[in-house]
């Protein structure tokens, strides 16, 4: 959804960016450490573009050689956890969805409306547990005929991205064999999924100039813009 189908990728690292800095800042200032923030691209690409928000968190503070305890059970209940920090990212991401609104790409609207006038299927995926809200806002909603998001990851037990079991699980839904179908993805973990996965196509969309990384993931094809794509009928 994010990167591909809509306009949130930098709406999702502006609030990763809140509340890492804020997390880190004071970390710093209590340890008499260097504060180092968060880079919205380069952290962003690497660590949490893609992946479920406690995923993220995980992958971020690993990178920087921390850890924190999973949720409040057994931790003081004063002290950060990794549930709270993806807990507050999502309000914030929220707040600016709420005062920004959610924009659709044209072409991704195009190439989907193409692909249902050839009576093809088509499936959202997504990590996030808001994503019938946002493509409902984008006015996508109706271009799907499947959606796999994170309350059903989180309802079956499927593991995020780079694991490709949300998209088997949406390829198992619309019918198709995952060798009959296409996965379109801007983010490294959704890429590498979608070749894990053994999907028939993955399509790369570089949105912020990693074409090669994408490659090397996985993508058999990478384009710059869904405008670049158009749906054919198959000869013979």
């Amino acid at each position: 959804m994010d990167g591909v189908v809509t306009e949130t990728a930098s709406v999702h690292a502006a609030a990763w960016k809140r509340i890492f800095d804020d997390f880190l800042r004071s970390r710093a200032d209590a340890r008499g450490e260097r504060f180092t923030p968060f880079d919205p691209r380069a952290d962003y690409l690497a660590y949490v573009d893609g992946r479920s928000r406690l995923d993220g968190v995980r992958a971020f503070l690993a990178s920087r050689g921390i850890t924190l305890p999973e949720d409040g059970a057994d931790a003081d209940p004063h002290a950060p956890t990794a549930a709270a920090l993806g807990d507050r990212k999502e309000r914030y991401f929220l707040d600016y969805v709420r005062t920004r609104g959610v924009t659709a790409y044209p072409s991704t609207l195009a190439l989907l409306k193409s692909l249902r006038r050839a009576g093809l299927r088509t499936a959202v995926v997504s990590a996030s547990r808001n994503c019938a809200a946002i493509v409902k806002a984008a006015g996508a909603a109706d271009l799907f005929d499947v959606r796999v998001d994170g309350r059903d990851a989180e309802r079956l037990h499927l593991p995020g991205k780079p694991d490709p079991a949300l998209f088997l699980e949406a390829a198992r839904r619309m019918g198709p064999a995952p060798a009959r179908t296409a996965v379109v993805e801007d983010s490294l973990a959704g890429v590498e999924a979608g070749a894990r996965g053994g999907f028939g196509l993955v399509v790369g969309v570089d949105r912020a100039g990693q074409a090669a990384q994408l490659h090397t993931r996985g993508a058999g094809v990478v384009v710059s813009d869904l405008a670049e794509l158009t749906v054919a009928k198959e000869r013979g």
